[in-house]
């Protein structure tokens, strides 16, 4: 078995003032003596605070990963606002595709979603794709899949974890080594009830991780 991967997805939060008070408390995981050897940590900020986040976790030496929450379908030149893969690499190791709140709000498509995954694989980040069901297109090359059902996104009502195995269980039946991790609601008090089931490799953390030390005890618990 794998070590099990702990994604926070900060979303569209956090200024700089913010961002710092939240890193303050995080870095107490250094204080906790927490077993980490079969955890990996990463961690989502908004675009504005990658630099922030790096740079911190560096001079602290807090042995977390950093991930992107978008990336561009375009490689770098002429897209006004876009932020791409090869600027994300020279922060981040990982990065968010196809998030519901980008499905719905943004109205990405499947197309859109593979040119990012093929523009992230290009510079050696690695893709974490976000599906809402087995009818969403799993793209070839990526290892890392999160099954996030629409219905537990910020309702506090998260999927049964009995129900998100059997769904983890047909996605691995349909591609090969693949890691899935559940997303939706997850707190620290459930989430070892989904972590222990045969086929979720970890979790990715929304509306709870904005809460450093409710995150820390999540990765405790995991």
């Amino acid at each position: 078995m794998g070590k099990v991967l702990i994604v926070a997805n900060l979303k569209s939060y956090k200024n700089e003032i913010e961002a710092k008070n939240w890193l303050d408390s995080f870095k107490k995981i250094k204080e906790l003596n927490l077993d980490l050897s079969q955890k990996e940590i990463i961690i989502c900020p908004s675009f504005t605070q990658l630099f922030s986040f790096f740079s911190y976790f560096s001079s602290n030496n807090i042995n977390v990963k950093l991930g992107a929450q978008n990336v561009s379908p375009f490689d770098e030149g002429a897209f006004t606002g876009e932020v791409n893969a090869k600027q994300i690499k020279d922060f981040a190791q990982y990065v968010l595709i196809g998030h519901s709140e980008r499905r719905i709000n943004f109205g990405e498509t499947e197309d859109m979603i593979l040119k990012k995954v093929d523009s992230s694989l290009k510079y050696g980040l690695k893709p974490i794709v976000l599906v809402q069901g087995q009818e969403n297109i799993i793209p070839e090359q990526v290892k890392t899949i999160a099954y996030e059902p629409t219905s537990a996104i910020g309702t506090g009502n998260p999927d049964t974890p009995e129900n998100a195995d059997a769904m983890a269980a047909i996605i691995k039946s349909k591609t090969k080594d693949i890691q899935i991790l559940y997303g939706g609601s997850v707190t620290s008090i459930n989430v070892k009830s989904f972590t222990a089931k045969t086929n979720i490799d970890g979790v990715l953390v929304g509306g709870a991780s904005l809460d450093a030390e409710e995150l820390l005890k999540i990765i405790q618990n995991a």
